[in-house]
């Protein structure tokens, strides 16, 4: 994890992305859609980077352990 704005940045996005899922599942409102539109380029673009965001911050588990 030497790339702090690369952890800041993914983290950032995880963490939109997940708010967007919380707002899907307690109210049923998608927020990527309503700015972007449905399934549109550029929703499809912010879906992809929330995804590989996500399969970024499973690295996060191999060090939860480290003290920095």
């Amino acid at each position: 994890m030497g790339n702090k704005a690369l952890d800041y940045t993914a983290l950032t996005i995880g963490i939109i992305g997940a708010v967007n899922w919380g707002l899907i599942g307690f109210f049923d409102f998608n927020l990527v859609s309503f700015l972007f539109g449905s399934m549109t380029w550029v929703s499809r673009i912010v879906y992809a980077l929330v995804g590989l965001c996500g399969l970024y911050l499973i690295s996060f588990y191999s060090h939860s352990g480290e003290r920095v």
